[in-house]
C-alpha cells in the first residue's frame, strides 16, 4: 500500500490542483493490486491533505493555500489566495445589528452588550467551501457593508475604499471540531477538524481597532503559517 501511496505522491508534485488521478480500477490494473489495497493509498494520500476524493466524480490533485499570519499584512483571504493563484469567493450569508458578547467587547474595547455590525460569510477557493466566519465591525466604521459586499466580495478592501489601513493586531490559531453551522457550509460529513483563527483588525499599526474575526477554515484546503520577528 505504501509502495502504491510513495509513487503516486511523486506523480502528484508533477500536476496541477484540480487534475483527476486514474479510476481505482486503473491503478488496480496497474499495480497488479486488489481494490482495498488501492483504496488504503488513496486513503493516505487524501489525510496528507495531498488528494480529494470526490464521490461519485474521482480523486483530484488537492493544493493547499498557504494562510499567512504576519503582523505586517492584511487579514485578507482574498489576497491570500491569489496571490497562491486560486480563485477566491466570498458570499455574505447574513448581515445585521447584534449585541456584541463579552469576550469580542474586551478584544475591542467597548462595554459588553453594545450593538456592532455582524457579518456572517462562506469562503470559497477554486469553488470548493473553504472558509466560514463571522465579523463584528464597531459602529461608524462602515455604513451599507452588506451592499458594497455583495460588489466587491473582500471586507479589506471594502474597508480601504472607506479610508481605511486594516493591519492584523492580534491573531489566535488553534484547531477545534466547528460548530455546526459552520460543518455544514464547509460541506464536512464527519467529524472533522477545522482551523479557528481569531483576529482582532485596527486602523493601521499601531491603530484604533475596526472588527473582530473570527473564522473556520478546512485544513484540507487552507495551511496555517505563523510568522513574525521579534522587536
Amino acid at each position: 500500500m505504501l509502495d502504491i501511496a510513495t509513487v503516486l505522491q511523486d506523480e502528484i508534485e508533477d500536476l496541477p490542483a484540480g487534475a483527476r488521478l486514474p479510476s481505482e480500477h486503473e491503478l488496480m490494473r496497474r499495480f497488479g493490486a486488489t481494490r482495498s489495497t488501492v483504496r488504503r493509498a488513496l486513503e493516505h494520500l487524501e489525510a496528507r491533505f495531498l488528494v480529494r476524493r470526490v464521490h461519485g466524480a474521482g480523486t483530484f490533485v488537492n493544493r493547499r493555500i498557504d494562510y499567512l499570519l504576519a503582523p505586517s499584512l492584511a487579514p485578507s483571504l482574498h489576497d491570500t489566495v491569489e496571490k497562491a493563484g486560486a480563485v477566491p469567493r466570498t458570499f455574505l450569508l447574513d448581515a445585521g445589528t447584534r449585541d456584541v458578547p463579552k469576550d469580542i467587547a474586551d478584544r475591542l474595547g467597548i462595554p459588553a452588550g453594545e450593538p456592532c455590525t455582524r457579518l456572517v460569510r462562506v469562503g470559497y477557493i477554486d469553488d470548493q467551501p473553504s472558509m466560514y466566519g463571522e465579523e463584528w465591525i464597531l459602529p461608524g466604521i462602515l455604513d451599507h457593508v452588506d451592499v458594497s459586499l455583495r460588489a466587491i466580495e473582500s471586507l479589506t478592501e471594502v474597508l480601504r475604499g472607506a479610508g481605511r489601513n486594516p493591519m492584523r493586531a492580534w491573531s489566535r490559531a488553534s484547531t477545534e471540531f466547528p460548530p455546526d453551522a459552520a460543518a455544514q457550509r464547509l460541506e464536512l460529513h464527519a467529524p472533522t477538524p477545522v482551523w479557528r483563527l481569531e483576529t482582532l483588525t485596527t486602523d493601521g499599526t499601531p491603530g484604533a481597532p475596526l472588527m473582530f474575526s473570527r473564522s473556520w477554515m478546512r485544513q484540507d484546503r487552507i495551511s496555517v503559517v505563523i510568522e513574525f520577528e521579534p522587536n
